[in-house]
């Protein structure tokens, strides 16, 4: 039954056909040749149970929140108040959009988001100040996926509820590896402005910099709201994300004016449009999960890869290596959508903390997001920049080595994720 299920998924991709048709096929596939006497009314069954779970509200209000702020000032302002305080440093144009992507995502959750906001202003500054557009495209493209670990994340909404994991968790978990990221991809732009010789900016006045931080107090409210609120247990996820949405409007309508009233229904349009994907993939992947679990298809992979009796770092190592694989060719939610329930059992069975294996799972979708051949964020960057595929990935292999050295030092330290879930929820 995998086989086949897998070779009409390969070929239906390799026609062009959008994610959602492949997984929906398969499944009804399976069903009619291998399980002919179950009725095909479980897929629909199972594909309504799949969106049903309340925590998937967060995903629309979230990605509203997301395409609020990124018509309005939020992240100009986000970005004037990291240039003032590491701008005139070695590096300090890279440091600043490393630095400006991680405060973005923490508002906005979407590394295309990211990209789009923070890169198309900072790329001119950056090649202007003596940067090769190859280290700039990479940086900006990989930083964006910070977004992807700093709460909001639909990444690890989709995995929790998948994964039966505990969101909140998840979302605090994030933040270490998203700080470790930041970290070392700012230790790599000092060390490639001091090998070309940047030369140095100006440094900002303190006047200066008290003015950005005015300017930018209310947008840094953003995750100030979601970190607090979650580690506080003051609010649930679905609870913050209603109150981004909130907040997103008074700040962008009422303060900034920088959106106006009529351009809300436009954003809520482009909403629905992405929310109805990620619903449907949701609902798909729900059906294809049930199908292969009924099937007993996850333990024969497991059994059939010797993973059966593994301990717990092979287990790791096994699921890393899946992910990342996996996100290199397909959209991460549909590789989360079909791996993750294959993996589950064995997390469990081995003693593996479910909220440190979601980090990683999602860490692995942020790599696979800016990783040929398909990453989202290469496309992306693409069609914003105007510039052809090769030329937007040259840059890129140190950058995914030090998302593989994070990755490395994760799953060797797990307290870099764990230490605040378990000091807010254990």
């Amino acid at each position: 039954m995998a086989t086949t299920m897998l070779a009409i998924m390969a070929v239906l991709m390799l026609l062009g056909f959008p994610m959602m048709i492949p997984m929906l096929v398969a499944t009804l596939a399976g069903f009619l040749i291998y399980l002919p006497n179950l009725k095909t009314d479980i897929i629909i069954q199972q594909m309504i149970s799949g969106i049903s779970p309340v925590a998937l509200i967060t995903v629309p209000m979230f990605i509203l929140a997301a395409d609020i702020v990124t018509r309005g000032r939020t992240a100009n302002r986000l970005l004037d108040l990291a240039m003032t305080f590491v701008g005139h440093l070695r590096g300090g144009l890279a440091v600043t959009t490393a630095l400006s992507c991680t405060l973005f995502g923490a508002i906005s959750g979407s590394t295309q988001a990211t990209v789009v906001a923070i890169g198309g202003p900072l790329r001119p500054r950056m090649l202007k100040g003596g940067y090769e557009d190859k280290f700039v495209l990479a940086l900006i493209i990989n930083a964006s996926d910070i977004a992807f670990l700093i709460p909001p994340s639909i990444g690890m909404i989709v995995f929790g509820i998948v994964g039966k994991v505990s969101i909140a968790e998840l979302f605090l978990a994030g933040i270490g590896p998203g700080l470790l990221i930041l970290l070392l991809f700012t230790i790599y732009s000092v060390w490639y402005a001091l090998r070309r010789n940047i030369p140095l900016l100006p440094r900002a006045t303190w006047p200066e910099r008290f003015s950005a931080m005015r300017r930018a107090a209310l947008a840094t409210m953003f995750p100030v709201m979601i970190v607090g609120g979650l580690f506080t247990g003051l609010f649930s996820p679905t609870e913050v994300a209603a109150i981004a949405v909130v907040y997103a409007l008074i700040l962008e309508v009422g303060v900034h004016r920088a959106v106006a009233l009529r351009d809300i229904p436009a954003i809520a349009y482009s909403t629905g449009l992405i929310t109805g994907i990620v619903f449907i993939l949701v609902g798909a992947g729900a059906a294809f999960s049930w199908l292969i679990s009924f099937a007993q298809i996850p333990q024969q992979i497991i059994g059939g890869l010797g993973l059966a009796d593994a301990g717990p770092a092979m287990v790791l190592f096994a699921i890393c290596a899946a992910f990342f694989i996996a996100c290199m060719f397909v959209d991460s939610i549909v590789a989360t959508l079909i791996l993750t329930p294959i993996f589950m059992p064995l997390v469990m069975s081995t003693g593996l903390d479910p909220v440190l294996v979601g980090t990683i799972v999602t860490l692995q979708m942020a790599i696979g997001s800016a990783t040929p051949p398909f990453g989202c964020d290469i496309f992306t960057a693409c069609a914003v920049f105007r510039k052809p595929y090769l030329e937007v990935i040259r840059g890129t292999p140190p950058f995914i080595a030090l998302l593989l050295l994070a990755t490395f030092l994760i799953a060797a330290f797990p307290q870099i994720a764990l230490f605040l879930p378990n000091l807010a929820f254990r």
